[in-house]
C-alpha cells in the first residue's frame, strides 16, 4: 500500500479516468445492440453492464498490481458488433452458451502458450506500424469531430496545444476539463439533472449447447476477438516496454468471461486504444509508476458496473464529438511514437509501411479483421526483403 502511495500521481489517475470514459462512451451502444439481439430485457441488459464492468475492474485492477504495468482489459467491441448481427435465431441461453465457449477456447489459448510464441515472432517495427493503423483513424477523428462541432473541437485543441507546452503532464486532463466545462456552459443545467439514480441488479441465466451456434458465432467471436483485440492490445504492451507474460494475462481474460458470461459478460479481452492512453508518456514519464492508471481504471470501472444503468446516461450525456476529440487528442503522442519507431529501420521500413496502409485500410477477409491481416502482410514483405538481401549477399 506505501508504494502505491508513492507511486501516486494525478497524471495517471486521470488516464484511468479517461480511458474508462472513452471506452463506455465510444461502444456501449454496440453493447446494448447485441444485448438485444440476444433477447435481454431491459433488466437483463443492466446485467451486462454490470458484468462487463465488474469484469473489466477487476482485470485491470489485481492484473495491473501483480505485474506493476499498465494492464488494460476491455469487453470485445467488435464481438458485440458480431452478436448483434449473428444471435437472432437462437435463445439467450443458448447464447450464453457461446459466451462460454468462446471464453474456454481464449483460456486454452493462453495456457497453451500459443498466442504468446506466434506474438515472439512479430518484430518491433511491424507490431508499431500495426498499432499506428489501428489508432491512425482516432486521430483523424479529431478534425471529424470539429466539422460537425468547431467551437467545443477548437477549444479542446488549443488547450492541449497550450497545456502541452507548459504542463505536458496533465494536458489530457486539461483537455477534458475543457470539454466537460464547454459542453455545460452551452446547456440549460438539464444534462445533470436527467441522470437517474438507479443501480440494478445481475441476472444469471444458466448456458445451453447449441452446436451449430457454438460453431457459426462462438469460433467467429473467439477469432475476432484475438484478432481485433488482443493483437493490438499487447502490441500497445510492447511497444511501450513492457515485457508482461501475455500468455498469463490471456488466460486470465478467458477465465474472467467463462465466469461472468451467464451474467452477461460476452467476452473480455485486452485493451488497445485505452490501454495506449494508459501506458504513454502522457500518462506518467516513469514507466514504472504507469500501473497506477491501471489501477485508477479497474476502480473506474467497478464503479460503473455497479452503478447500473445510471452510468449509461452518464456517459451519453457527452457529445459524440467531445469523446471522439479526446479520444483522438489523449493518442496523438502514441501515434507519433508508433509510427517513428516503425519507420525508423531502413531494413523494415517498407514492410512498416504496408502494415501500416493494410491495417488503416480496414480490410478485412473471412471476418477477420484488418490489423491481423496488416502483420501478415508486413511479415510477407520483410521474409521477401531478407531473401533478397541473402540473395544479394
Amino acid at each position: 500500500m506505501l508504494r502505491i502511495l508513492n507511486d501516486m500521481s494525478l497524471s495517471a489517475l486521470v488516464a484511468g479516468f479517461v480511458a474508462v470514459l472513452i471506452g463506455f462512451a465510444s461502444s456501449v451502444a454496440i453493447v446494448f445492440q447485441a444485448a438485444q439481439a440476444a433477447g435481454a430485457d431491459s433488466s437483463t441488459i443492466i446485467s451486462w453492464i454490470m458484468a462487463l464492468g465488474f469484469g473489466m475492474g477487476a482485470t485491470c485492477f489485481f492484473l495491473s498490481l501483480w505485474y506493476r504495468s499498465p494492464v488494460i482489459t476491455a469487453w470485445s467491441t467488435p464481438g458485440a458488433a458480431l452478436l448483434a448481427t449473428s444471435l437472432g435465431n437462437i435463445t439467450y441461453a443458448e447464447a450464453i452458451g457461446v459466451f462460454v465457449f468462446a471464453g474456454v477456447l481464449t483460456l486454452l489459448t493462453g495456457v497453451s502458450g500459443l498466442f504468446d510464441k506466434v506474438m515472439r515472432l512479430v518484430p518491433l517495427p511491424i507490431a508499431c506500424a500495426m498499432l499506428a493503423g489501428v489508432l491512425f483513424k482516432f486521430g483523424l477523428s479529431i478534425f471529424d469531430a470539429m466539422m460537425s462541432d468547431v467551437f467545443l473541437v477548437g477549444i479542446m485543441l488549443l488547450t492541449y496545444l497550450l497545456s502541452k507546452r507548459l504542463v505536458p503532464r496533465y494536458a489530457v486532463l486539461f483537455v477534458l476539463v475543457a470539454g466537460v466545462a464547454f459542453v455545460l456552459a452551452r446547456s440549460d443545467g438539464s444534462l445533470v439533472s436527467n441522470i437517474p439514480s438507479e443501480v440494478g441488479g445481475l441476472v444469471w441465466v444458466w448456458p445451453e449447447c447449441n452446436l451449430g451456434a457454438l460453431l457459426g458465432i462462438g469460433i467467429p467471436l473467439y477469432i475476432v476477438t484475438m484478432t481485433s483485440q488482443n493483437i493490438p492490445g499487447v502490441a500497445v504492451m510492447r511497444s511501450s516496454g513492457y515485457q508482461t507474460p501475455v500468455s498469463s494475462l490471456i488466460s486470465w481474460t478467458g477465465f474472467t468471461s467463462i465466469i461472468l458470461a451467464p451474467l452477461g459478460g460476452f467476452a473480455f479481452n485486452l485493451a488497445a486504444i485505452t490501454a495506449a492512453i494508459c501506458s504513454g508518456e502522457e500518462c506518467h514519464k516513469d514507466p514504472k509508476r504507469r500501473y497506477i492508471a491501471g489501477l485508477s481504471a479497474g476502480i473506474f470501472y467497478g464503479l460503473a458496473g455497479l452503478a447500473g444503468a445510471s452510468v449509461v446516461t452518464l456517459f451519453s450525456i457527452f457529445p459524440a464529438t467531445m469523446v471522439a476529440a479526446l479520444a483522438g487528442i489523449a493518442l496523438l503522442g502514441t501515434i507519433g511514437m508508433n509510427l517513428k519507431n516503425a519507420m525508423a529501420d531502413d531494413a523494415n521500413r517498407e514492410a512498416a509501411l504496408v502494415t501500416f496502409l493494410v491495417t488503416v485500410s480496414g480490410v478485412s477477409f473471412g471476418g477477420i479483421a484488418s490489423a491481423f491481416w496488416g502483420i501478415l502482410f508486413g511479415a510477407i514483405c520483410l521474409i521477401i526483403g531478407n531473401v533478397k538481401l541473402k540473395a544479394k549477399g
